[in-house]
C-alpha cells in the first residue's frame, strides 16, 4: 500500500512496476511500519474549508484519523485563509497528513533514499492515476507522526509493501467490477463455474478490457483499523470454537474503499468495497506474504446477493465436482446474461 500526496504529476519519474508478486501473504511488515499500529481511535472531524488533495492513497496509517475523499476537487495547496493556522488545516484531509511533505533529507538521516514516485495502475474520478509517495517521503512522513525508530533501510521495502498491497486491493476490485459491471445475470453466467472460472484465479491484474463498458474508478477511501469489519468479527468467534478451521490473527488493517461502477446503458452508481488485511509466516525465501479479503459492503440488496452469488456458485461447483466436469457448466440453471 502507499501514501499519495498533492504533489504534481509532473515532477514524477517515470513509472515504475510493483515488486515481485507474493501470492497470498502473511509475513508481518518490516519494523516500525505503521501498519503495526492499529489502536482505536476516535476521530476528529474533517475541517470544512480544507480543499482535497491531486494525489492521495487509498492507504491511511492505522493510527492516522480515517477520513473520505473525493476527487472532484483537487488542490495541490494547503488552504490559505485565516482558518489556517489550526492544526486539521495545515493538514490534507485526503490521510491526515502534512501538505507537500519535503524530499528532503532528514536531519539525522545517514543513507541516500529515492525521491522518485510512482504512479498506480488505480484510476481516480477524473480519469487520472492515484499516486504513491517516495521513499524520501514516508521515511520524512514517519518521523513526522513520531516513528523515529523506523530502521532507514527498511524504508525502500515498506514503500514497496504499500505499493503491492493497493495494487492488490484494487485488481481484486476489477475482478468483482468484470463480474458484475454488466448486471447480475451477467454475474451469475461467471459465479457458476467457481473460481475456476475467475480470470484472478491464477494471475490477477489491473487491466480493464471490457471495450463496452467504462473502467471502475476508486473516488476516495476511509481508512478503519480500529474497527473490525463483521465478517471478521465472525471469524474471530469461531476461531475461539473451532481454533483448528478458524483459528488466526485478526486483521491488521481494514479499509473501505468507495468505487465508480460503469454500466454498458452509461449510468455510474457507487459501490463501497470492504477491505480487510491480514498476514501470515513469511516465505521460505523470506519473501512476505499477505492475504486480502476483498468484497463488497452489504449496502444494498445487489451487494448482498452479488456476494452469495460468488460464494455459492464456488461452494457448488466444487461440491458437485466441477473441476472433474471441465468448464463444461453447472448443474444449476443458467439465467443468461447481458
Amino acid at each position: 500500500m502507499g501514501w499519495f500526496w498533492a504533489d504534481s504529476v509532473s515532477s514524477l519519474a517515470p513509472e515504475t512496476r510493483p515488486p515481485r508478486t507474493v501470492s497470498k501473504s502473511d509475513a508481518s511488515p518490516p519494523p516500525g511500519c505503521p501498519m503495526h499500529k492499529s489502536s482505536p481511535f476516535t476521530p476528529p472531524p474533517p475541517p470544512p474549508t480544507a480543499a482535497l488533495a491531486d494525489g492521495a492513497c487509498p492507504y491511511v496509517p492505522p493510527d492516522a484519523t480515517p477520513s473520505t475523499a473525493a476527487s472532484k476537487t483537487p488542490s495541490a495547496h494547503p488552504p490559505t485563509s485565516s482558518s489556517s493556522t489550526s492544526t486539521l488545516s495545515r493538514l490534507n484531509p485526503l490521510n491526515y497528513m502534512p501538505f507537500e511533505l519535503s524530499q528532503s533529507r532528514a536531519k539525522h538521516q545517514t543513507i541516500d533514499l529515492p525521491t522518485s514516485r510512482e504512479v498506480s495502475t488505480i484510476p481516480k474520478g477524473d480519469g487520472s492515476k492515484w499516486e504513491y509517495p517516495s521513499p524520501q517521503q514516508m521515511y520524512n512522513a514517519m518521523l513526522r507522526k513520531g516513528y523515529t525508530d523506523t530502521p532507514q533501510d527498511a524504508v525502500e521495502s515498506m514503500v514497496a509493501v504499500h505499493n503491492f498491497l493497493n495494487e492488490g486491493a484494487w485488481a481484486e476490485i476489477v475482478e468483482w467490477e468484470r463480474r458484475f459491471g454488466r448486471g447480475l445475470a451477467h454475474g451469475w453466467a461467471e459465479c457458476r463455474r467457481g473460481e475456476e472460472g475467475s480470470r484472478s484465479g491464477a494471475d490477477i491484474t489491473t487491466d480493464w478490457t471490457d471495450a463496452e463498458i467504462e473502467q471502475p474508478k476508486l473516488l476516495r477511501f476511509m481508512g478503519r483499523p480500529g474497527e473490525m469489519t463483521p465478517k471478521a468479527s465472525v471469524l474471530q468467534m469461531l476461531g475461539k470454537v473451532y481454533p483448528a478451521r478458524f483459528g488466526g490473527e485478526p486483521p491488521f488493517d481494514r479499509h473501505d474503499w468507495f468505487v465508480q461502477r460503469c454500466t454498458r446503458d452509461g449510468t455510474k452508481k457507487e459501490v463501497r468495497y470492504v477491505i480487510d488485511y491480514y498476514s501470515g509466516p513469511p516465505e521460505p525465501t523470506g519473501e512476505p506474504v499477505f492475504y486480502l479479503d476483498v468484497r463488497p459492503a452489504v449496502d444494498t440488496p445487489s451487494a448482498a446477493i452479488e456476494r452469495a452469488m460468488r460464494w455459492g456458485g464456488d461452494v457448488w461447483w466444487r461440491a458437485s465436482g466441477g473441476s472433474a466436469r471441465g468448464r463444461g457448466g453447472s448443474t444449476w440453471p443458467s439465467f443468461g446474461s447481458s
